[in-house]
């Protein structure tokens, strides 16, 4: 039974999860609703100032070759106004496992979490978890009933959510198809959290520092203070562009600093398998498709957290939207693709 203050306790954290139904975002799309149309030779500017047709648009910024060239608020935001990235947050949580195979603290993808974990792991586990890599939890393909969508709530309101999450049923064996899951993301926090012999937050702040303009506010934990890996992260659009400015990088500050091994961006973007809805190809914590007639790598976070890079064309591009409603079952998403594409085209 839960006591009193733990209820109490509990609140924010079901009513985040209930009331953000499609967690993941993965979901069957909607017919697409019309987007901002971009004229054929319009200006950067004119592509940005059709986007507060947009209304769920927060702020957007460009750069190219490490160049800002536009950065733009919507609808009262700004890009300084702190926003819940969501799922785009999956991202980081990719960088940090590269930086701690890179620092030794974890030996690579190919390793199995069950001996990190086992202090979790249930009393007669199925013997598939012994096969579940630190890589099939980064491309979601772990095989476990994901806990997403509509099985987001059960998983927040459980009282250990690692352990709820080792525990779930195999739907597939490890390494099949993708299967979108906060859960697998909160796993490789709880192991960022075990090898680091500290918090994920603390890591993240240590890590991350030489990165100019970076930081991560507020971000949920779980009740054993694991912070909650792939989600519920806030931080403004100019902080989540200073960390895709690193990737585009290859994991190099301006200044030259390598903050992520530039072998892990490289290996983050390959793909591993793709969406069933959208067909977009999955990585390590990133999204991969064609848009503007380029190759794109995305975090995607609900409700239209966006951040892109391109790098055939040197450009970074970050979106943040209101964090309430979902973007992909309402054509959001598509539109937010669109804004790209004619940003990419506007910016050749």
């Amino acid at each position: 039974m839960i006591d009193r203050r733990q209820f109490i306790a509990a609140v924010p954290l079901l009513l985040s999860g209930l009331t953000a139904r499609a967690q993941s975002e993965d979901e069957p799309p909607a017919a697409s609703e019309p987007s901002a149309q971009t004229e054929p030779d319009a200006s950067l500017s004119d592509v940005l100032s059709r986007a507060a047709q947009l209304a769920p648009l927060k702020a957007v910024i460009v750069s190219k070759a490490g160049q800002q060239l536009a950065a733009r608020g919507y609808h009262g935001a700004s890009p300084d106004t702190s926003t819940n990235i969501k799922s785009a947050s999956k991202s980081i949580i990719s960088a940090m496992i590269g930086i701690a195979i890179g620092k030794g603290l974890l030996e690579g993808p190919d390793q199995p979490i069950a001996p990190i974990l086992k202090a979790d792991l249930p009393a007669d586990p199925d013997p598939r978890l012994a096969r579940v890599t630190i890589g099939h939890l980064l491309s979601m393909q772990s095989g476990l009933d994901p806990l997403s969508g509509p099985n987001y709530g059960r998983f927040v309101a459980s009282r250990n959510w690692v352990r709820f999450a080792l525990a779930q049923d195999f739907v597939q064996d490890p390494g099949g198809s993708m299967l979108y899951s906060t859960a697998s993301t909160h796993l490789l926090s709880a192991i960022l959290t075990r090898v680091g012999k500290t918090s994920t937050l603390a890591l993240a702040r240590a890590w991350f520092a030489p990165i100019n303009g970076f930081r991560i506010g507020a971000w949920d934990r779980d009740r054993q203070g694991i912070y909650l890996g792939g989600n519920q992260m806030a931080m403004t659009a100019r902080s989540l562009h200073a960390f895709g400015e690193v990737y585009r990088r290859g994991g190099r500050t301006a200044e030259g600093v390598q903050v992520v091994p530039e072998n892990w961006v490289q290996t983050s973007f390959q793909p591993r398998t793709s969406s069933r809805y959208s067909g977009d190809g999955y990585g390590y914590g990133w999204f991969l498709k064609r848009i503007g007639g380029e190759d794109v790598r995305f975090a995607w976070g609900y409700g239209g957290q966006m951040l892109y890079i391109v790098p055939s064309r040197g450009l970074t591009v970050t979106m943040t939207s209101q964090a309430d409603s979902p973007s992909a079952a309402n054509g959001y998403r598509d539109r937010l693709h669109d804004l790209l594409a004619g940003i990419i085209k506007a910016a050749a």
